[in-house]
């Protein structure tokens, strides 16, 4: 647990959320007690009357990102900063909160706990994720959670050939694939059969979506691996999507690149609760 001076906070919120919002201005006014300058994304702006900041400037010039809202909220958050080293502390005002482990009770002692400079943070890996079409770019992310890819027609099967360092994994037929991040492994990952990872795991996974043979599973790699994955829809175009947020359609011979980020996004860990208690109270996972 590293010592850390908190001297500068930027306030990011889930956009159009009166919870949202309320929640900003109390926390503003605890900053302020403690001499903390506030620095605020627009939508956070607008509920405490002060100029706004894109969540890439803040993320360069504040010492935490506080972040209110959902895990979507989050995940945006993650993907906007780029490559900052920021620590970003997660407060759900959403549904589900696998990410933003923080409670709305629990957020002024969690930030005066984090405001004493003791506090753990996690390394999140995040993907890079790019398409390429005839070895032209057509889109390019950074990934928190996953990305998939599935035909974009309702009822049709896809054929995704992947490789790894140059060698054919193989043809995956079904509906999709999904490449996961261990934050990611709770989401869709977990739906579709594959495995819970922990946060720190130096590994991430491809998760067939409703394969055709039953020989077609769940694939742990490496951080140090390197995926290439051939798009074949078998009729009509597929669609690849970024944290369920960011996509691009995508047409047969497409290729999409996904690899380890040298920059990982680094998250306030909860003081309260270990991530086997965020496992037990929102999946009921582990409980009996």
């Amino acid at each position: 647990m590293a010592q850390r001076k908190i001297a500068a906070v930027g306030l990011c919120v889930k956009p159009a959320s009166a919870q949202a919002g309320e929640a900003a201005r109390t926390l503003a006014l605890r900053l302020a007690e403690r001499g903390v300058s506030v620095f605020a994304d627009p939508e956070a702006a607008r509920s405490l009357g002060a100029p706004g900041q894109s969540r890439e400037v803040l993320a360069e010039k504040v010492d935490l990102l506080v972040v209110l809202g959902g895990d979507g909220t989050l995940l945006a958050v993650a993907r906007e900063i780029g490559e900052a080293k920021v620590p970003i502390l997660g407060v759900n005002l959403g549904q589900l909160g696998f990410l933003a482990e923080v409670a709305p009770e629990e957020q002024l002692e969690t930030l005066d706990h984090v405001l004493g400079g003791s506090f753990d943070t996690v390394a999140r890996m995040r993907l890079e994720v790019r398409a390429e079409r005839r070895g032209a770019e057509i889109a390019r992310s950074l990934a928190l959670n996953d990305l998939v890819i599935k035909g974009s027609d309702l009822s049709r099967m896809i054929d995704l050939e992947a490789h790894t360092e140059g060698r054919r994994v193989g043809v995956y037929h079904g509906d999709g694939l999904i490449v996961s991040t261990p934050t990611g492994s709770t989401a869709y990952n977990l739906s579709a059969g594959g495995p819970i990872l922990m946060p720190g795991s130096r590994v991430f996974v491809l998760t067939p979506i409703c394969p055709h043979t039953l020989t077609q599973r769940p694939l742990v790699l490496p951080d140090t691996a390197r995926v290439e994955i051939e798009v074949r829809p078998r009729d009509g175009g597929a669609q690849l999507t970024v944290d369920g947020q960011v996509g691009a359609r995508l047409e047969s011979g497409d290729h999409v690149h996904a690899a380890v980020s040298a920059h990982p996004a680094h998250f306030v860990v909860s003081p309260f609760h270990s991530r086997f208690d965020v496992l037990r109270t929102k999946l009921g996972w582990g409980s009996g």
